[in-house]
């Protein structure tokens, strides 16, 4: 089957190439770890010519052959690739936001190729505390696509991550968002701190030691806030009540606990409700696995994941540019 887009999600430290198909069939896909910042740096020659760009020499590894084998495919990308430190910065859109007013505002770049890159804007919120994302708004109207149309007004979509966001929908919008730095501050923590002395990582997950943090941010210890409770982690290594395999997982149950226990206070003051919404995961399998523990402790009950949310955002989005037909004739 002929490709009819190259769609590309270009973060901070990996690429994830896909050649799709009609109506968005993934035909073929690849994982680089040439992220905006690593990218390649021996330089090699592409269409004839010397090329030391690193963005180009990604560009080509990911998907070069397929445009060899067809030259007139659209290429499509999201994520860091549009920020200012990409290959071409695609200017933030405000919320609400969605497919078509995303689609229709997508920056371009002309590779060495002669093939030129449509490159997704993200998205931003603007208020006293301003909030943005790139890559996650193009996951989230994958997501909107295959729901109906009246199911955003009880949902959330929960991407986790380094920095974790928790999206409101209304009308197949993007409507507000909130991060969480979870991700990054347990790396910061473990890498950087007085609480990785004691760790000791790479083990099997210890769920005993995650549902133990999560319930430390849950209790009322937890209620005085994470920098008091953090301390802890090292606390029951002395003691000898936490050993040090499970030492990450308590740490990672801690952090994810007081972010969900904020994100369910939250949740019921902008409702004026005891009721909590339902939640679609999009994200790593595994991290997903973590956070669906959580969010049933934090009376989350209704939690779901969703499947190839890039992909679907990436084909609904080159539809709306024009770059692809929808229902093309066979």
């Amino acid at each position: 089957m002929l490709a009819q887009l190259i769609a590309l999600d270009w973060g901070t430290t990996s690429l994830r190439a896909y050649k799709l198909g009609f109506g968005g069939q993934v035909l073929e896909q690849r994982a680089l770890s040439s992220g905006i910042m690593q990218l390649p740096k021996t330089p090699r020659t592409i269409a004839g010519q010397a090329c030391a760009d690193g963005f180009e020499l990604a560009f080509d590894e990911a998907c070069g052959d397929w445009l060899d084998a067809q030259p007139d495919v659209p290429v499509i990308a999201c994520g860091m690739v549009g920020s200012a430190q990409g290959w071409r910065e695609a200017a933030y859109c405000d919320t609400p936001a969605n497919v078509a007013n995303l689609g229709t505002s997508l920056q371009t770049v002309r590779s060495l190729r002669g093939v030129d890159v449509h490159i997704v804007p993200g998205v931003i919120q603007r208020s006293h505390l301003p909030n943005v994302m790139r890559g996650e708004e193009t996951q989230v109207l994958g997501v909107l696509q295959n729901l109906p149309g009246e199911a955003g007004s009880d949902l959330l979509i929960g991407l986790p991550g380094s920095h974790s966001k928790w999206v409101q929908v209304a009308d197949g919008c993007i409507v507000h968002f909130d991060t969480f730095m979870t991700g990054e501050v347990f790396a910061v923590l473990s890498e950087h701190s007085i609480l990785g002395r004691t760790q000791q990582r790479g083990g099997a997950f210890d769920g005993d030691a995650f549902d133990r943090g999560v319930q430390v941010a849950l209790s009322a210890d937890g209620e005085i806030g994470p920098l008091s409770t953090l301390f802890s982690a090292r606390s029951l290594g002395l003691t000898g009540e936490l050993s040090a395999t499970a030492q990450p997982d308590y740490l990672s149950g801690l952090l994810i606990g007081h972010e969900l226990s904020a994100l369910a206070n939250v949740q019921r003051r902008r409702r004026n409700s005891v009721h909590l919404p339902s939640i679609i995961l999009i994200g790593n399998a595994q991290l997903c696995t973590r956070y669906s523990r959580a969010l049933d402790a934090c009376g989350f009950t209704r939690v779901t994941l969703a499947e190839q949310a890039t992909e679907r955002g990436l084909w609904q989005l080159a539809v709306a540019a024009g770059l692809v037909t929808a229902n093309p004739s066979r």
